[in-house]
């Protein structure tokens, strides 16, 4: 069977308030920013992108499980989540998918309970603090792993 050319995007719980949320933090692009540039830096190695945001745990979980069957990979900001959530990182190692993790901030230049991500184990790509461009840079690196062009 081909390798479906698409990706889940996950953003997680108060990501919807981007660019609102602490500019000084999270800086003032938006949501429907980071889905734009998702969809374009897929759109480059022919892949589509399907999106996903919620303040909500499992609406979340139900996404990574409806990917399995149609998803090449998964792009998470799980926001909060990552520092809390044993059943998101359950559910992405349960549907076998190449994960990348991006965080807009530096969690490890944060407080200290930033530090712990339940999701790291589980990721093949993690992009940490470079801002909203990390979900790009995230994109290529699992769009690399996917299609066997990563280093390594």
């Amino acid at each position: 069977m081909d390798t479906p050319r698409r990706l889940l995007l996950v953003n997680g719980p108060n990501l919807n308030l981007l660019g609102t949320r602490e500019p000084e933090i999270y800086g003032s692009e938006t949501l429907a920013d980071v889905e734009r540039l998702v969809v374009d830096t897929a759109a480059a190695s022919g892949f589509e992108v399907r999106a996903v945001q919620s303040n909500h745990e499992g609406v979340l979980i139900d996404a990574i499980h409806e990917a399995r069957p149609d998803c090449a990979g998964i792009v998470i900001n799980p926001g909060g989540l990552t520092h809390t959530s044993v059943v998101l990182r359950d559910a992405l190692s349960s549907v076998a998918l190449p994960v990348a993790e991006v965080h807009v901030s530096d969690v490890y230049a944060r407080e200290e309970f930033r530090h712990h991500s339940y999701v790291r184990d589980v990721a093949v790509v993690h992009v940490i603090g470079e801002g909203v461009a990390g979900y790009a840079h995230a994109t290529r690196l699992l769009l690399d792993v996917i299609t066997g062009h990563a280093d390594g």
